[in-house]
């Protein structure tokens, strides 16, 4: 099994100006998907059957997301592009705005991501990319509660993180900026 290795942050500096530091993170991998619990081996078929309905004409790279609310409402989004690639959205943000808009302050306990390119086979875990982070993240701290987030796929390795500040290392959230 070939999994990414853990972030590790460092300054590489002379020794007498600056004080290196690491930053590390623990995940859990599995093999498959009949190791995961049965509520997150669902959340990620959900994302699966998510990505069917993507509309992803240009990359040919679709995404899906299912995320789990705490009540156990299950709600999807998938990759939505546009000619004007910056008007597009990923699968993560479509299922956390989404949910959002009909549940304001629901917290999220788990979002799962699945992907399924068109021109090629994946050969890795696809991951959050840092725009759909930053918007889990504010998710999270706003509700206090951790994120899951489980990324793979139903035919292979699946890695997941107990929090998303696991993959955001040196996060910017800032509290105060709320008036």
């Amino acid at each position: 099994m070939v999994l990414p290795s853990p972030v590790r942050l460092t300054a590489d500096t002379n020794s007498h100006m600056a004080e290196k530091r690491s930053h590390t993170f623990t995940y859990h991998a599995f093999d498959s998907i009949v190791e995961l619990n049965p509520e997150d081996s669902e959340l990620l078929k959900e994302a699966e059957d998510a990505l069917k309905d993507a509309y992803a004409p240009y990359s040919r790279f679709k995404v899906g997301a299912a995320l789990r609310l705490e009540n156990g409402a299950i709600h999807k989004g998938n990759n939505q592009e546009n000619a004007a690639y910056p008007s597009g959205l990923c699968a993560e943000r479509v299922a956390l705005f989404h949910a959002m808009s009909a549940n304001p302050g629901a917290i999220v306990s788990a979002i799962a991501i699945a992907a399924e390119p068109q021109d090629f086979d994946l050969t890795r875990i696809i991951t959050p990319c840092g725009s759909c982070r930053q918007v889990m993240l504010e998710y999270e701290v706003n509700s206090a509660s951790p994120m899951k987030v489980i990324m793979g796929s139903s035919k292979g390795q699946i890695i997941m993180v107990d929090s998303i500040l696991s993959l955001l290392p040196l996060s910017f959230c800032e509290t105060r900026l709320k008036k």
